[in-house]
């Protein structure tokens, strides 16, 4: 398997694998590079680079950094991004004790529509690892409200389903804005999987997202519809970024498998040289 995978999670975020396990399963599937990009931190960065030293591996480190437009989540990956950058560092800060504050408040709509979960095991749940909707879902799971993870989400924690709570999160280019000055290079991951039903971002938000900086778009995304994958393919053409790939790795939180999309090494050399302009 050649390529980088540019997006993966780990226990860091709401993975259930460590960035160990991640580099070692890289490296068992011939992965050229491996994309480490939990949601709205850096904390794992130091380990990830532990572990692929003395290996062939090369890391591409980063965060999913969580935004917001029209009501709807929108996700940024930002790669290359200096952690200690004080803007970015207290945004990241702030995202993640708002996401301690939107699991208690979760927990209290669980309760109101008679699931008993409390917030004691979803944080136990969670460990180290910012609380995020996985840990909910893995509770629901626990006390039999819900076959699994995936029902969960669809019945209870997907945007406009009864246990959802809305976040602070930061409009799409101010996202672009903090990690491009961080030093780092910004692509819009999943676009297919934002907006009204699940429809995707239109043209005119990605075209708004490009004046501000961004460098690609991760059309080749394992959720995506071939139409989608097509479509923003051809957007990302027309606007002049680059197209990535990456399979959005959870571990056993998703059934996406590591690799199973991957950007090309000259693809990744085109979005370093963003970082450097």
């Amino acid at each position: 398997m050649t390529g980088f995978d540019l997006h993966t999670h780990t226990t860091f975020s709401d993975g259930t694998t460590s960035p160990e396990d991640n580099v070692a399963d890289a490296v068992a599937l011939g992965l050229e590079g491996l994309g480490v990009t939990d949601h709205d931190t850096t904390g794992g960065f130091e380990r990830a680079r532990s572990a692929a030293d003395g290996t062939d591996l090369e890391l591409v480190l980063g965060t999913e950094f969580s935004a917001e437009h029209n009501g709807w989540s929108v996700h940024v990956l930002g790669y290359w991004i200096d952690p200690g950058h004080p803007p970015l560092a207290d945004e990241l800060h702030r995202l993640r004790d708002e996401r301690t504050e939107r699991a208690r408040r979760i927990v209290e709509r669980f309760n109101q529509l008679d699931v008993p979960i409390t917030f004691e095991r979803v944080a136990q749940l969670a460990g180290d690892a910012p609380i995020g909707r996985p840990h909910l879902a893995q509770a629901v799971v626990e006390v039999g409200a819900a076959a699994d993870v995936r029902e969960v989400f669809d019945r209870y924690l997907a945007e406009g389903r009864p246990a959802y709570v809305e976040k602070h999160a930061v409009p799409p280019d101010r996202a672009i804005e903090l990690l491009t000055a961080a030093g780092g290079v910004t692509v819009l991951a999943h676009p297919g999987l934002f907006g009204p039903l699940q429809e995707g971002m239109d043209a005119m938000q990605v075209e708004h997202m490009a004046a501000a900086g961004l460098a690609g778009i991760e059309a080749d995304h394992p959720d995506h519809t071939d139409a989608q994958r097509h479509g923003y393919r051809d957007l990302a053409v027309g606007l002049g970024l680059e197209i990535t790939g990456g399979s959005d790795y959870h571990g056993d939180a998703k059934t996406n498998q590591l690799g199973c999309s991957t950007t090309p090494r000259a693809v990744v050399e085109r979005l370093r040289s963003w970082v450097r302009a």
